[in-house]
């Protein structure tokens, strides 16, 4: 599939992700559903729960660009929702700067996911300097909690086939959204909410940034809307299950 300009590259949707699923993927998923009651205990979507998102109304809840001093909070909120989400962490200045935060959100059943380590666009700089920008927070966040991401996020969701080619060779899946706050231009935490709740929709990825102000506020009012729309909110990988993310792959609903 083509995306913007004359970038190709391969995206799948959630739904269709969990519909290409290997036989021995499948067969997995449902031994740990027999094995947790069906999914059943699990009404909100808990990483240490088996979601079965063929069935449940799923939506993935995802923070990019922290940990920031917001963030214990939103960890805070999340662990009496018992809800949990991918975190897209930022290197320079957050990674580097708060590895307790790190910690904590591996520690509390979160995703750790990649977001580069600057920033920087990677379609517009040199294929090195875009691999170095990701490898450095696999490396960090190893360092950190012993765990590698599996998944990224490039800044601006701007990708092509040269960025799936790294990411592929560094063992990530590309993770864009359906939903955006636009969080950055508002510190207006209704509007916040407002913004989530008209675009989203079932296997949708809500994006949102652990490092602004008006953004944690907005979270109990989200999770608390969704819950009562039937959404079950969980990570990106629960969304994708049970294929498992394939690095190099742009998933995006």
């Amino acid at each position: 599939m083509a995306l913007g300009g004359c970038a190709s590259y391969d995206v799948t949707a959630p739904a269709d992700a969990r519909a290409n699923a290997s036989t021995a993927e499948v067969r997995a998923k449902d031994a740990r559903l027999a094995a947790t009651g069906g999914g059943r205990s699990a009404p909100h979507g808990t990483a240490a729960d088996e979601v079965d998102c063929r069935k449940a109304k799923c939506v993935a809840l995802t923070f990019d660009a922290g940990p920031s001093e917001h963030t214990n909070r939103l960890l805070d909120i999340l662990k009496r929702e018992k809800v949990h989400a991918t975190f897209f962490l930022l290197g320079k200045n957050h990674v580097d700067r708060r590895p307790a935060e790190v910690k904590r959100i591996a520690a509390e059943g979160h995703e750790l996911a990649n977001h580069t380590w600057s920033h920087q666009i990677l379609t517009e700089i040199e294929p090195a300097a875009a691999e170095r920008e990701l490898s450095r927070v696999q490396e960090a966040v190893h360092r950190i909690t012993g765990t590698t991401p599996t998944l990224m996020r490039p800044p601006q969701g701007r990708t092509d086939e040269k960025v799936s080619d790294i990411s592929k060779k560094l063992g990530l899946a590309q993770v864009l959204w359906s939903v955006t706050a636009k969080d950055y231009q508002t510190n207006d935490s209704a509007l916040i909410t407002k913004r989530v709740l008209e675009q989203t929709e079932r296997d949708g990825v809500i994006l949102l940034h652990d490092i602004y102000p008006g953004t944690v506020p907005a979270v109990p009012g989200i999770l608390k809307e969704l819950k009562k729309r039937g959404y079950t909110v969980v990570t990106v990988s629960q969304l994708l299950s049970p294929a498992k993310p394939q690095p190099g792959m742009v998933y995006r609903p």
